[in-house]
């Protein structure tokens, strides 16, 4: 294992922006957002301009590229081309696991299962791993329901985020059933009463999430993903969670 950060922890910088901030910070792997909905690097930009893209890719001021995080606004046809060409960059910069939202609460379980299981052939035509978001408000809020996915979806995993489980609906359950499906993660500290707090203010037990990966052989990214909060040192509270995770490894 080995400790990354997001790119959308600096959503309001450009993408060379935010790669300059992680670099200053210290962190030596990065996991890029790709939203339609940000300016850093939209999948509509990935598929008009792939050559371009696979070049940014590999010219990220050292850092090394370990997962993309998407989100694609497009619906349709649109929405799998938009897919394909983000799982052909993947796969040109070495790039594992993509990462994409589950469904809205609410979506048909059998519509979600078609759409999923589409991504994932088109995925494993081009050896890349599609993993499912932890998110409130998604389908993926709830660990039963991404269990059974998870199942019915062969080779669907799941990005890992543990402040879902802590201060969502399913506050107090212990998460250890989701480690077999995990193929990334993304980590700040969270409590039942606040999505992201300062580190070692949450519950998130890093030492014993880390124990639970290394069971089942997960040798991937430990994802920092700190929004900017008002009144709190936004670098400090990055660099604080990078040295805790890598004194934990």
């Amino acid at each position: 294992m080995f400790v990354s950060a997001s790119t959308d922890c600096f959503p309001d910088l450009s993408f060379r922006g935010a790669l300059d901030r992680l670099g200053d910070l210290e962190y030596t792997a990065v996991e890029i957002a790709m939203f339609e909905d940000r300016d850093q690097f939209k999948p509509s930009y990935v598929l008009a301009n792939l050559d371009q893209a696979i070049d940014t890719c590999r010219n990220t001021h050292r850092l090394d590229v370990v997962a993309f995080d998407t989100r694609i606004t497009a619906t349709g046809e649109a929405h799998y081309e938009q897919f394909l060409a983000l799982c052909r960059l993947a796969k040109a910069v070495k790039v594992v696991t993509l990462t994409i939202p589950s469904a809205e609460v609410g979506t048909p379980f059998n519509e979600e299962v078609d759409h999923l299981r589409k991504l994932v052939d088109i995925a494993t035509l081009q050896g890349v791993r599609v993993a499912l978001k932890s998110q409130i408000g998604r389908l993926s809020e709830d660990m039963d329901t991404v269990t059974v996915l998870c199942d019915n979806v062969k080779g669907l995993g799941l990005t890992l985020d543990p402040s879902v489980y802590i201060y969502g609906n399913a506050q107090g359950r212990a998460i250890d059933k989701l480690m077999k499906y995990t193929f990334s993660t993304q980590l700040r500290d969270t409590n039942k009463n606040g999505f992201q707090v300062r580190v070692g203010q949450g519950d998130v037990e890093y030492g014993k999430l880390i124990s639970q990966l290394q069971k089942v052989k997960y040798n991937r990214a430990l994802s920092v993903y700190i929004s900017e909060t008002e009144g709190v040192d936004h670098a400090g509270e990055l660099r604080k969670l990078r040295l805790l995770l890598e004194s934990l490894l």
